[in-house]
């Protein structure tokens, strides 16, 4: 099995991505249980970090402290970007990641995320500051590219190892295609080639057969899954079973299904509260019942549930009929 030694070996080498409204602490520590390589913070602005300085909530939700996490920043400055850092790692962070990748256009309007590919330059006096900051490994989230006429994510990777990034994670996709079209796994391989450090694969990941084509066709030293583990949180831990050879997770089934539904929602409750949990859990149950087929009449009543109580008692029905599409 391939291993990636950051603080620990990160094995096996299937990552939970992050996701901004999806990867918070409930659903990160339920694919943790199933198991994971290494699960990722959703991303946190630095300079909104530093005004806010994280409360117990916020140190929770960052994961800070907790092994097999990473917590991933953005920004577009590079004195708050290490002050961010600094601070996060103060308090307990065990891995920094730092966004290049997002596509989103409130983030690269503000000239971060997959933006700084435009600025290979200050993006690395970014990195650099965040290196120096922190005594912990930082690795780096990015793109293929801008767009097709800027694919400079090899020249990108090969100044960021330089600067001391100790990882690095692809999607196979330029920013200007968003989510469109097909992740190019091949493209990964030139990133692979140009360094030494471990490289992992992103986009379209969503089984054992597309983790090991991927792996296949880039090169690349691990994957990284993001969508593909929406209503499957034992994801990650099967691809691993059946690329790594790891222990096989116990896909739960009609009503240990509907148990352990209700249980994430019941941490998203305790998390958030009532009332903010209730229009966070929406999401997790709509693809849960996606996974398990839920007959359109029971999706509708549950998803327009106005109480926490209501949604209680539409669970186990909701999430016990139809069987969930395990296979990898």
């Amino acid at each position: 099995m391939s291993q990636i030694a950051l603080p620990y070996d990160l094995t096996p080498p299937v990552l939970l991505a992050p996701m901004a409204g999806i990867t918070d602490l409930p659903y990160r520590t339920l694919v943790a249980r199933f198991g994971a390589g290494l699960v990722v913070s959703e991303m946190v602005a630095s300079q909104e970090l530093l005004c806010r300085r994280p409360g117990t909530r916020e140190k929770a939700e960052l994961g800070l402290g907790i092994e097999g996490t990473s917590v991933q920043i953005a920004g577009r400055e590079a004195e708050p970007m290490a002050e961010a850092a600094r601070m996060i790692v103060n308090q307990g962070a065990r891995i920094i990641d730092i966004n290049m990748g997002c596509p989103a256009k409130k983030v690269t309007q503000g000239a971060s995320g997959s933006a700084l590919m435009k600025t290979p330059d200050h993006a690395l006096h970014l990195i650099e500051a965040v290196v120096d900051a922190v005594d912990v490994p930082v690795t780096l989230k990015t793109r293929l590219g801008w767009d097709d006429a800027m694919l400079n994510a090899a020249d990108i990777a090969q100044r960021a190892e330089a600067a001391g990034v100790q990882m690095i994670t692809i999607h196979g996709r330029t920013r200007c295609q968003f989510y469109k079209g097909q992740a190019d796994w091949r493209a990964i391989r030139a990133i692979k080639d140009a360094v030494n450090i471990p490289v992992i694969a992103n986009g379209d990941i969503v089984s054992a057969s597309t983790a090991r084509t991927a792996l296949d066709q880039s090169g690349a030293d691990g994957v990284m899954i993001g969508r593909g583990s929406q209503g499957k949180p034992w994801l990650l831990a099967q691809v691993a079973h059946d690329l790594y050879g790891t222990q096989l997770p116990d896909v739960p089934q009609g009503a240990a299904f509907a148990e352990m539904v209700l249980e994430h929602f019941e941490e998203m409750i305790r998390f958030y509260g009532e009332t903010l949990g209730g229009r966070v859990a929406r999401k997790h149950l709509g693809w849960y019942m996606d996974t398990c087929r839920t007959p359109v009449d029971l999706r509708r009543a549950l998803l327009t549930a106005n109480t926490p109580d209501a949604a209680r008692r539409l669970i186990p029905q909701a999430m016990y009929l139809g069987s969930t599409e395990a296979a990898a």
